[in-house]
């Protein structure tokens, strides 16, 4: 048994109990599936047998060192955001030579430590940081292979925090752009234009729109082809989504591949998911602290807040929430599922019908896996929580839960006071 499944009424992850999980760890804590984690990755890998593919995991979705590990161990590259990242990604084991390095804001100290490293690539995001790159290689005897980021001007039909491939987007070079920065590239001493890069948002449910971003992305490879550069790679990023409400229906990496893999023929295709890997291979699993009714709402009050879980309040994102141990009896009320921070905004969900719970209830926080953990804090001053793996039948703690020693490490009073 593999995932999140229902044996004899109890909610089990890869086999082991939750309920017995949390008997051991305490709530509130992140629990994934080694088994899930493995599936959705080999999904990616089955799909793309026919071009040369590198899987780059998005590290920021989730960078636990036991995750990064796991995906490493199976062939995963790795796309970074931060010297952070970078350092978790080679502290994990992951090759150098599988790991890009993203993002619009690098600084001098991240691309140095980025060409010591010896990444396969950087997506470079402005003619400056360009400019910058070149230099920052010169002076420490390297060459910087690149790609650049191309903005395609393609409205991703997602959220629009996670719009990233409008014309009005932070990220990217405009398309209409690109050649002549191609050119300013490819004179620079310093850099070898190996690729070209384009991500134009998360959540995506329809793949007709990689179609459309990479038709735009060819014939701009063409054109530079055309004028003596010649990439060795095409990037089209991450973003499938993954099915957070039962109704909903996503792509699968099959569908992606039977619509791209024809055009990528002659090219190293990387793609750079994350959610799609490590999202529906985790839960949010919390403890029901109070029922409580007023004369408008029925409210569950857990011990999961939003710095353990920011998506609902910052994104307005649905998360499916069940009992951890099902009750005989099925009626159902509808709930707020609403934590201990001191913020109106601190929910979980909203106007939500399911079974009726009970105070010392488990609710499972179903497809928290990807930005549950990484987009956590310490608001309110809550140690955050820990982070268990079941693998082999077996469940590992893979990051202990922080006491208030850790949140105060590092801050000091002035003598005196």
């Amino acid at each position: 048994m593999s995932g999140f499944e229902y044996v004899d009424n109890e909610l089990c992850c890869d086999g082991v109990s939750i309920s017995e999980i949390a008997s051991k760890v305490k709530t509130p804590f992140y629990l994934y599936s080694y088994d899930m984690l493995k599936k959705n990755y080999q999904s990616y890998v089955d799909a793309f047998q026919t071009v040369d593919l590198l899987v780059c995991y998005a590290c920021k979705a989730n960078s636990n060192l036991s995750i990064l590990r796991a995906l490493g161990n199976m062939g995963s590259g790795m796309d970074v955001l931060s010297s952070g990242e970078l350092f978790k990604a080679l502290k994990a084991g992951i090759s150098p030579e599988k790991i890009v390095y993203n993002g619009n804001g690098k600084t001098r100290a991240d691309m140095e430590y980025a060409l010591q490293s010896g990444v396969f690539a950087f997506n470079v995001d402005s003619q400056n940081e360009l400019f910058l790159l070149n230099e920052v290689a010169g002076a420490t005897n390297t060459v910087a292979r690149i790609a650049l980021r191309v903005n395609p001007d393609i409205n991703p039909l997602t959220h629009p925090y996670v719009a990233t491939g409008l014309a009005k987007s932070k990220f990217g070079i405009p398309i209409h752009e690109a050649k002549d920065v191609y050119q300013t590239a490819a004179s620079l001493e310093n850099i070898n234009v190996v690729g070209i890069h384009s991500h134009i948002g998360s959540q995506l449910s329809k793949v007709d729109l990689y179609l459309e971003t990479l038709k735009k992305i060819m014939a701009l490879v063409n054109d530079l082809r055309n004028i003596q550069i010649h990439l060795e790679f095409i990037n089209i990023g991450g973003g499938i989504g993954i099915p957070y409400q039962d109704n909903e229906s996503m792509p699968h990496p099959k569908d992606l591949s039977n619509l791209i893999s024809p055009w990528i023929k002659d090219y190293k295709l990387i793609l750079e998911p994350g959610r799609s890997i490590v999202g529906p291979a985790g839960v949010l699993v919390t403890d029901v602290l109070y029922i409580k009714h007023t004369h408008k709402k029925n409210f569950i009050v857990v011990d999961a807040g939003m710095n353990d879980l920011i998506r609902p309040s910052i994104y307005g994102a649905y998360h499916h929430a069940v009992l951890a141990t099902k009750h005989i009896y099925p009626e159902e009320m509808m709930y707020d599922i609403v934590g201990p921070i001191c913020e109106e905004g601190d929910f979980i969900a909203r106007d939500r019908n399911m079974p009726r719970v009970k105070q010392g209830d488990l609710l499972v926080i179903k497809d928290a896996g990807a930005y549950g953990f990484s987009m956590s804090s310490n608001y309110n001053s809550r140690p955050r929580v820990p982070e268990i793996m079941v693998a082999d039948g077996k469940d590992y703690i893979v990051r202990e839960r922080e006491t208030c020693e850790d949140m105060i490490r590092g801050e000091s009073i002035p003598t005196g006071w």
